[in-house]
């Protein structure tokens, strides 16, 4: 992976097994000599630790100038992909492949089953204006639930640290790790996705994790029907999507009828012996 800045170019790559994909370190452009550079394993650690942690209720400013307090993002999963709008090859990248991925988990999970966050974090640069061009560049602002925003330097700060985000300053722009993450309805961090072009189902279980639900013990039938759509969502490789199959619903139906029928049928078998010992009790 090159990257360039002012026609010197730079690869950065950080190998790490994360979530069954590879993690890469981004750079803009060359470090000074003197800036220390980022360690793949601290930053991959930090990152991990952050899992579990709460994010604050940081109130940023979206591309319109306006005030997003990501309180207003609670209730459902967010994805915040972190990135710098001056950066002219990874974060663009990542960003397009991003916005593929979420049409088609939304596709699947529903329009409406989670937000997403693209977060620039060079609060020096990363205006309300850069947003809005980065935003129309990468065919993000007819996305619904799409946000993009960004915060002074304090702010800034203290939200990559709750994410685990690493990153140096750099000659004209960044080093930094690639990654995108998953937070809950509560706003804790859940999973951690790295990578410019990770595989969907990278994205897409975890996503699948937080909005169907593994274990429900709710009888109500909305929760039901979340826990089958849960088991009968699955991922197709030759297509790349994701889709409901019908196959495993009609057998998880099946089954639990038959399940059913046969208990009856042990009931009445139960409930007939008892009353013919009864009989024979009584002659």
């Amino acid at each position: 992976m090159g990257l360039l800045n002012g026609g010197r170019s730079r690869g950065g790559v950080l190998l790490a097994a994360a979530a069954g994909t590879v993690w890469f370190l981004a750079a803009a452009a060359p470090a000074p000599a003197a800036e220390p550079k980022l360690d793949a394993r601290a930053a991959y650690e930090r990152s991990q630790a952050a899992i579990g942690g709460s994010v604050g209720e940081h109130v940023l400013t979206d591309q319109d100038g306006l005030p997003l307090a990501l309180a207003e993002l609670r209730g459902r999963p967010l994805v915040i992909s972190l990135v710098f709008t001056s950066c002219s090859t990874v974060c663009p990248i990542t960003t397009d492949h991003l916005r593929d991925a979420v049409v088609e988990a939304r596709r699947a999970l529903g329009p409406r089953s989670f937000a997403v966050l693209t977060f620039g974090f060079d609060a020096g640069r990363d205006r309300p204006a850069q947003l809005a061009a980065f935003a129309n560049t990468h065919r993000l602002e007819g996305i619904e639930d799409w946000h993009l925003a960004s915060a002074d330097s304090d702010t800034t700060e203290e939200l990559l640290a709750e994410l685990g985000f690493s990153w140096r300053a750099a000659a004209g722009g960044f080093d930094h790790v690639t990654q995108t993450s998953i937070l809950d309805a509560e706003g804790r961090v859940y999973r951690q996705v790295y990578g410019e072009t990770f595989p969907l189902p990278v994205l897409m279980e975890p996503l699948k994790d937080l909005v169907l639900g593994r274990v429900t013990r709710s009888l109500a039938p909305d929760d039901l029907w979340d826990r089958v759509a849960f088991l009968c969502t699955v991922y197709n490789p030759l297509t790349g999507a994701y889709r409901f199959d019908y196959g495993i619903f009609f057998g998880i139906f099946f089954g639990g009828l038959s399940l059913l029928i046969t208990g009856i049928v042990i009931l009445r078998l139960w409930l007939g012996n008892r009353r013919f010992a009864k009989s024979g009790r009584a002659t």
